[in-house]
């Protein structure tokens, strides 16, 4: 019995490419930067959003690949149903417990450091993105402020709102 394991190594472009093919749009996960200044928390970012659906590519700080995965499939099922997300005003209904939440548009010149893997897909074309804002625990949104300051850092705010 051979010790070598078989080698699953595929190039990354080619696994962004497989997960559009098969869902129309691939998550990236980032994990945090945690030696820069000021640290990066960990965060995710769809690619194909607007091919697919016509809405911007979104970006999520803060939470677990696996429920940014579990938000952004959320977001693609209303989308893919014919459900329009206004951009830069505040939701209810996609959280539980009537939890509010925002698209808010993000500058992606400002910003392209943050998600390489989508400039590299949509080679260097211009694309929209928006930052999903989400509740702390009390229902206040990072952008207010009775927001919980313990997890500030873990949600930087990169999308702009009013004006």
């Amino acid at each position: 019995m051979s010790s070598e394991l078989p080698d699953f190594r595929i190039p990354h472009a080619e696994k962004i490419e497989w997960m559009i093919e098969t869902s129309g749009w691939a998550l990236e996960p980032v994990p945090a930067q945690v030696d820069t200044d000021p640290p990066v928390p960990g965060y995710s970012y769809t690619i194909g959003f607007p091919a697919s659906f016509g809405f911007p590519e979104v970006i999520v700080f803060g939470l677990t690949p696996v429920a940014v995965r579990g938000l952004i499939d959320l977001v693609a099922d209303l989308l893919r149903g014919g459900t329009e997300i206004p951009i830069g005003v505040e939701l209810v209904g996609l959280f539980d417990n009537d939890l509010r939440c925002v698209f808010a548009p993000v500058d992606c010149e400002a910003w392209a450091g943050l998600f390489g893997t989508a400039v590299a897909w949509y080679r260097g074309e211009p694309f929209d993105l928006v930052q999903l804002l989400w509740p702390d625990r009390n229902g206040f949104l990072p952008t207010e402020a009775g927001f919980d300051q313990r997890v500030r850092a873990a949600q930087p705010v990169i999308g702009s709102l009013g004006g």
